[in-house]
């Protein structure tokens, strides 16, 4: 690596990966701006390294836009941008309205758009930049009761590939980090399609079911710092992987996904969720 990355700003930092991530970082000796809507510091803050807490809805292009001006203006420059804010909805494809599809798309990808489209033009300037955006083994792994969230993971795997290849001319590198099951407050704010919650509805059992296989293995997953470091090791990375999933489990299911016939997958999967 040329430039070493001392510069970050990382969205959703105030819990769970997010702030797992920016303690990590700035223990390496990284400054971080944690960017969240509340404006918290991360959660369980060692107090080591440099973490800089500040309130960005990553829905407000003019508050992205002013806190990446702040960070160019107190640091001369911008290294590296995290994209890890996000949301969940729960609930059959038939029954989630577009207004929570909407809700769950809003934040979740075009969120990372509008960051990333904010840092682009100082990265190509700077003819340098690093791009981490954090999807899931769901982009991969379609879940029932959660397609929504599947299908948004995937969107975000296939924009940070496509846009390597479009900023690559421009010193720019982009990776997907893809975590499986993971323990933090995600599980808990996930919302449920309102229209789900109806015990007439004729996938309420298996709504219900789903979901709390999900998030039982939710409860049960990885701490959240083993997401951060391998965020950590892609941002020092010389050459940063196009997809990287935590944990040698993960990569096999994912490798497995990939290779085994579809109809199997999805037999599989409905099996475990349904």
């Amino acid at each position: 690596m040329k430039e070493p990355v001392k510069t970050v700003l990382l969205t959703g930092g105030s819990g769970g990966i997010g702030a797992a991530t920016a303690r990590l970082l700035a223990e390496s000796g990284m400054t971080v701006y944690a960017a969240s809507r509340s404006g918290k510091a991360p959660e369980a803050s060692s107090g080591e390294g440099v973490i800089v807490p500040v309130v960005m809805d990553v829905n407000d292009e003019a508050a992205i836009a002013s806190v990446v001006a702040r960070i160019v203006a107190e640091r001369g420059g911008l290294d590296a941008v995290v994209c890890n804010a996000g949301n969940g909805i729960a609930g059959p494809i038939e029954e989630t309205s577009v207004e929570e599809i909407q809700a769950q798309f809003q934040t979740t990808f075009f969120g990372v758009v509008k960051t990333i489209d904010a840092c682009l033009p100082i990265f190509r300037n700077q003819g340098r930049g690093r791009i981490v955006t954090v999807s899931s083994v769901a982009a991969v792994a379609p879940l029932p009761y959660q397609g929504f969230y599947s299908a948004v993971k995937a969107g975000i795997l296939n924009l940070t590939k496509a846009l390597a290849i479009e900023t690559r001319r421009f010193g720019i590198q982009c990776c997907s980090v893809m975590p499986g099951d993971v323990r933090t407050g995600f599980t808990a704010a996930r919302k449920v399609a309102a229209k789900a919650k109806d015990k007439d509805s004729p996938y309420y059992e298996h709504t219900v079911r789903g979901v709390e296989a999900m998030s039982k293995d939710e409860r049960e997953g990885m701490e959240p710092e083993v997401i951060g470091r391998a965020i950590l090791r892609q941002l020092r990375a010389r050459r940063m992987r196009p997809e990287v999933t935590p944990t040698f489990v993960y990569s096999l299911l994912v490798w497995m996904i990939r290779r085994f016939p579809q109809r199997v997958v999805l037999k599989v999967i409905g099996k475990m969720y349904s």
